[in-house]
Order: structure tokens, then sequence, then C-alpha cells
């Protein structure tokens, strides 16, 4: 849709917010090959399970921050005292499973670059290094690829809608074309469900009998086989 300032933005870019203006402007499907980059824009996209992409972005200098400004190195270091400390931080989203799975994903995210070289060749290769034109989408086939992969190779939080809106915020898809697709936040009604999840299975657990627990411990696998 065209804006009062003549430029098309996707309807999903939010006026009130310049913080998100300028990300939707200068940085949204902006081809991504420097793995510091690349390595950020991972860990920030698990973190928006559940919410919406705004959110994560309104807190990134927060995030920062807190992950050593994505340091790899220090960020793989970062031990369960280390972790404790960021669910204390009111600055970023504490989650607990999103922060142990930022980094055992840094892990994941470092093996990868000894294999390939860099994430950069890894990530891009599933394209032969070009860029995807597709609109209306929320996942794909390539999505669900990369995904599948990352899995395999032990990373969390990187189900098919997440990578999809990974590989638009990288530039690996561009929707330009389509000036009204939805942001990365197009994950948030099915993975909502699995918070709440999250939330029901630590009540139970301290409760329950055990063949409750046994019964919600196989739904909760079988929902995270989705993400």
């Amino acid at each position: 849709m065209e804006w009062v300032d003549g430029k098309t933005r996707c309807q999903w870019a939010n006026p009130k917010n310049e913080r998100y203006i300028r990300y939707h402007d200068e940085e949204w499907g902006v081809p991504v090959y420097d793995d510091h980059k690349l390595f950020e824009m991972l860990v920030l996209e698990s973190f928006q399970a559940g919410l919406s992409w705004e959110c994560v972005l309104n807190k990134q200098e927060n995030f920062r921050e807190a992950f050593d400004y994505f340091d790899l190195e220090k960020v793989c270091a970062y031990d369960e005292e280390h972790m404790e400390r960021l669910r204390e931080n009111p600055g970023i989203i504490r989650n607990k499973r999103k922060i142990q799975s930022a980094v055992s994903n840094a892990k994941v995210f470092r093996s990868i670059q000894q294999e390939f070289g860099s994430f950069s060749d890894y990530i891009w290769g599933f394209t032969e290094g070009k860029v995807v034109y597709e609109k209306g989408k929320s996942q794909s086939e390539l999505s669900d690829e990369v995904s599948k992969d990352l899995k395999r190779r032990g990373m969390n939080f990187v189900g098919t809608t997440i990578i999809y809106a990974y590989l638009q915020a990288i530039g690996v898809i561009d929707l330009s074309a389509g000036h009204n697709i939805p942001p990365p936040a197009v994950c948030v009604f099915e993975e909502f469900h699995l918070m709440i999840l999250f939330t029901l299975y630590d009540r139970l657990n301290k409760s329950a009998m055990p063949a409750v627990k046994l019964i919600f411990k196989k739904l909760l696998r079988f929902m995270l086989s989705f993400f």
C-alpha cells in the first residue's frame, strides 16, 4: 500500500513506530551474508515465538547488550548461572526455554560454520546463492527443508514458519512483489498455543499424576515437531 510519504510499504508496518518503519525500509528483505548478523537475526527470530516481531524489534538493543552484542563465542560459553542472569533481565524476553535454546543453537551455528566455512555459505547453499521470489506464504518447501535440517543438527525454535520469516528477513526469500504479506509474526497464532502448552506442562509437572504427565509430555513433543 502507498503511504503519505509516497513510499509503498506492507500493511503490517506500524506507522506509529519509527524503528519498525526503518526496519521495513532499510533491513527487512535485504540479502545478508555476514555471519554475525545472520546469528543475531536467528536468535531474535526464535525469541518472537508467541509474540509479535515488533515486540522483539523494540527490545533489539536490550538483546544486543544482554547477549554480548551477539558475540558467538561468548554466547556459546554461557553457563547456567549466566542464563539465570538473563532470565532476570527485564529488558529482554525472559523465557527460560528460549534463553537455553539461544545458547544451544549458538553451538550448532558454530558447528555449521566449521563444516561449511561460514553459516552464510550453508544457508545460501539451499538456493545455490539465488534469491527466491514469491508472495502470500507463511511457509514453503524451502523453509520446510531448512527447518528440518536445523532440527536434525540440534536446533530448537526453528520451525518452518519461524524459518520462513528468517529467510524473508535475511533476503533469501524476496516478497517485495506483494506488499500485503505478513511480517515475521506469521507464526504467532501457532506458537501462542505452544507457549500455553509449556505453561500447562510446568504446572502439571508439579502436581499431576504420572499418567497425566506422560500423556501431556507426548502431546508437547508432538506440538514441538511443528516448530
